[in-house]
C-alpha cells in the first residue's frame, strides 16, 4: 500500500508539490497571493474538494495564511517560532569560549525499516542516512547525535565531512527549517551510549528527540543523548 502511494502521487499532493516548489524557488515571496481554488481547479483539471484540501494542508503545516473574503497568500516562515530554539551545538560550544571537535561514529545509507519509515513518514525500503556523531567540548564528550535523514531530502549527506561541519550547518543549508518536533526526557542510557560519552553506570542521560520538516516533508529525525551531569536546557519563553 505504501509503495503504490508513493508511485502515483494523489492530486492533493500534486498541487502542494506545486505550491511548495513556487516558494521554495523564490518565484512566489512571503505574503504574495497565490492562485485562488477556482484557478488551481482549472489549472490541474481537478475537484473544488481537492485544491481546497491541499490548501488547508499547507496553511495548518505553516506555509500559506488564508484571509476570509480576501484570498490566500504564502507566509513569512522566519516569522514563525518554535518552543525550543535549534541551534548548532559547535556555535554554542564556541560561544563559551571553547572548542568544539567532533567524532564520526558512523554514516551510512540504508533502507528505511518500518520503525524509521513511520519517524520520516516515508515508505518502508527507501534510502536513509543515518549518522552517529560524538560531539566533545575541550575533547569532553558533551551529545551523541544519533539521526536518520531523508536521502531524497539531503541526497549528498552521506559524502560531508562532519568531522569540519555539523549536521545542522548542512541541513539548514540545503533544507531550510520549516517546523520542529521536541521531546525531552531523562532516562539511563545503553551501555555504547555511556560509554562513549565517559558516564558513570548510575548516572542519568538528558536525550532530546527532535524531528525537523522543511518544505511540507520530514527532513530528518535525531536522538540527542547528553550526560546528565554535563547538560542542562535552560530558556526564557513568553507566553
Amino acid at each position: 500500500m505504501e509503495h503504490s502511494r508513493k508511485q502515483v502521487a494523489p492530486l492533493y499532493q500534486k498541487i502542494k508539490d506545486h505550491i511548495l516548489n513556487k516558494i521554495a524557488s523564490g518565484a512566489w515571496q512571503p505574503a504574495e497571493r497565490v492562485p485562488s481554488e477556482n484557478e488551481l481547479v482549472k489549472e490541474f483539471d481537478v475537484s473544488r474538494m481537492t485544491t481546497n484540501r491541499a490548501l488547508k494542508e499547507l496553511t495548518s503545516e505553516g506555509y500559506l495564511v488564508r484571509v476570509a473574503g480576501v484570498g490566500t497568500f504564502v507566509a513569512d516562515l522566519h516569522a514563525q517560532s518554535h518552543p525550543l530554539e535549534i541551534h548548532n551545538i559547535a556555535e554554542e560550544i564556541r560561544g563559551r569560549g571553547h572548542q568544539h571537535s567532533a567524532q564520526v561514529l558512523s554514516l551510512d545509507q540504508l533502507p528505511a525499516t518500518d520503525s524509521v519509515a513511520a519517524q520520516l513518514n516515508m515508505a518502508i525500503g527507501e534510502p536513509v542516512f543515518h549518522s552517529v556523531i560524538l560531539h566533545l567540548e575541550q575533547h569532553i564528550p558533551i551529545q551523541i547525535e544519533d539521526r536518520f535523514v531523508n536521502a531524497a531530502v539531503a541526497p549528498d549527506y552521506g559524502a560531508q565531512d562532519f568531522t569540519c561541519i555539523t549536521p545542522y550547518d548542512y541541513l539548514m543549508r540545503i533544507a531550510p527549517l520549516q517546523k520542529a518536533e521536541h521531546v525531552v526526557k531523562a532516562i539511563l542510557p545503553k551501555a555504547d551510549v555511556r560509554d562513549a560519552l565517559q558516564m558513570t553506570a548510575d548516572e542519568p542521560c538528558l536525550l532530546i528527540k527532535r524531528r525537523t520538516w522543511t518544505r511540507g516533508k520530514v527532513a530528518s529525525s535525531a536522538m540527542l543523548y547528553h550526560p546528565g551531569s554535563r547538560y542542562e536546557l535552560s530558556g526564557r519563553f513568553r507566553p
